[in-house]
C-alpha cells in the first residue's frame, strides 16, 4: 500500500465516508456500539457546536490509490483552551480511526501536526473532542471486553502502539469505575454519610422536571464553585447550563438525580442518567423515524439496566464532610427499597489527576472497568514533558 491520498472532508460523500469507516472496521467487534451519526456530525457543525465560537477545526479521510477509505482524523483548537493550564499553546486531535497500518496512521497524525503548527500551536492532545470533556475523550487501553457508554470512545488495541510510537506521551489516565448497584457499601463510607444524613441543616432532594429551571440555576451555582480550580475546565455560563439540562431532559430519571442544600444554599449535586447506549445499540446510528420508534420501544420496555454517573460536584466549603457518601447512601436506599430498575452502575471517567474522586469511587465499592488515556505530543521533542497537575 504505497500510494495513499489525504482528502479534506468537504462534500456530502466525504462526510458519509467519514461516518461509515468505523462501521466497516468494527463490524466483527461484538462490544462496539455504533455512535449516532448526528452526534458525530454535530461536532463539525458550526450551528450545533459552540466550540466554533472561539475555535476552528478540520478533518480528513485517507484513501488508497483504489479509492478505499482506510483512515480518518480531525484536528482542532479552541482559543480559550490553547494556553489554559498548558506550558505551551496546545491544540487537539481526535476521531481517529485507521486500519492496522503504521504508515497510514502517521500520515493522519502528520496532517494534524502540520495544520496546528501553521497556527502557532506547539503541542496536541489526543484523541480528544472538539468541545466538552464528557464525550469522545481519550484512547481506550483497557476494557476492550466492555461496551462503550454513550459518546465514549471505543477503539482497537493497536491504536495505543500507533500513538506511542509517533511520540505521544501520557498526559493523564482516565478511569471508568463500575459496581453492581445492590452490592454493599463500605462501613467507613456509611459511618461518614450517616453524620451528614442526620444533620437537619442538610436537605437532600430529587430533581423535578417541572422545576427544571430552578435546578438548572442551582446546578450552575454549584458547578462553577466546585470545578473552578480544575485545570482545563472553564467556567460555565447560564446558556450552557440551560443547553445541558434541556439536552438530558428527554431521558432524565428524577429518582437518580440528587441535589443537596445547606440552610437553603445549593451545595452539591449527584447527576446520574440511564446509560442510553444500551438502547442506541438497536438503532444502528440512525435516529430517524424508525430509530426513534425503536428508542421509544426499548425505553418503554426498560431495556436499559445500567445507569451512568455523569457529574458530581460539591462546593469547597462542604468538601470532606461526607456529602459524597451521603449522596451515594441516599441513592442506594432508593434502589434497595423503592426502585428496582437498574442493576449496574458506571461513573463517568475520573482522571488520575483527581485522586480525591478516585478515593470516593473506591469507597463506594466500585472498581476500574475501563481505562482511557489522554495523550500529549510536544512538537519540539527537546522540551520537557509534564503530566497533568494533581488537583
Amino acid at each position: 500500500m504505497n500510494n495513499m491520498e489525504l482528502v479534506e472532508v468537504m462534500t456530502d460523500k466525504e462526510k458519509q465516508d467519514f461516518l461509515e469507516l468505523p462501521v466497516r472496521l468494527y463490524k466483527k467487534e461484538k462490544c462496539w456500539i455504533r455512535p449516532l451519526d448526528k452526534d458525530i456530525e454535530n461536532v463539525f457543525n458550526q450551528k450545533k457546536n459552540k466550540a466554533f465560537q472561539e475555535g476552528e477545526c478540520i478533518r480528513w479521510i485517507l484513501k488508497t490509490d483504489k479509492g478505499e477509505v482506510i483512515g480518518r482524523v480531525a484536528a482542532f483548537l479552541e482559543k480559550q483552551k490553547v494556553s489554559h493550564g498548558n506550558n505551551q499553546p496546545t491544540g487537539g486531535m481526535g476521531f481517529f480511526e485507521c486500519i492496522e497500518n503504521k504508515k497510514a496512521a502517521f500520515i493522519l497524525f502528520d496532517a494534524c501536526k502540520k495544520w496546528l503548527q501553521e497556527k502557532n500551536i506547539e503541542a496536541m492532545d489526543g484523541p480528544i473532542n472538539f468541545g466538552e470533556r464528557d464525550r469522545w475523550w481519550g484512547l481506550l487501553v483497557e476494557g476492550f471486553d466492555k461496551e462503550p457508554n454513550y459518546r465514549c470512545n471505543y477503539n482497537f488495541p493497536y491504536y495505543k502502539i500507533f500513538f506511542e510510537e509517533y511520540g505521544f506521551q501520557i498526559y493523564f489516565k482516565q478511569f471508568t469505575y463500575a459496581r453492581k448497584i445492590k452490592d454493599p457499601l463500605t462501613p467507613r463510607l456509611i459511618e461518614k454519610a450517616e453524620q451528614v444524613k442526620n444533620d437537619p441543616n442538610y436537605i437532600f432532594k430529587h430533581i423535578q422536571k417541572k422545576k427544571l429551571q430552578k435546578y438548572t440555576k442551582d446546578f450552575l451555582y454549584i458547578y462553577n464553585k466546585a470545578w473552578k480550580n480544575h485545570l482545563g475546565v472553564p467556567s460555565m455560563n447560564e446558556q450552557q447550563a440551560n443547553n445541558l439540562m434541556n439536552s438530558i431532559k428527554p431521558i432524565l430519571d428524577e429518582k437518580i438525580m440528587w441535589f443537596v442544600y445547606y440552610q437553603e444554599e445549593p451545595i452539591a449535586f449527584f447527576m446520574n442518567l440511564p446509560e442510553v447506549n444500551q438502547i442506541f445499540r438497536y438503532v444502528n446510528g440512525k435516529l430517524n423515524f424508525i430509530g426513534k420508534l425503536k428508542f421509544l420501544y426499548h425505553r418503554w420496555n426498560k431495556t436499559c439496566k445500567k445507569m451512568i454517573g455523569v457529574i458530581f460536584g460539591i462546593i469547597p466549603e462542604h468538601q470532606g464532610k461526607g456529602i459524597d457518601g451521603a449522596l451515594v447512601l441516599k441513592t442506594k436506599h432508593v434502589f434497595d427499597y423503592e426502585y428496582n430498575r437498574y442493576s449496574d452502575y458506571e461513573m463517568n471517567w475520573i482522571g488520575d489527576f483527581n485522586p480525591k474522586m478516585m478515593r470516593v469511587a473506591e469507597q463506594i465499592g466500585s472498581s476500574i472497568s475501563k481505562t482511557h488515556i489522554t495523550y500529549r505530543k510536544l512538537f519540539d521533542d527537546t522540551k520537557p514533558f509534564k503530566r497533568a497537575s494533581i488537583i
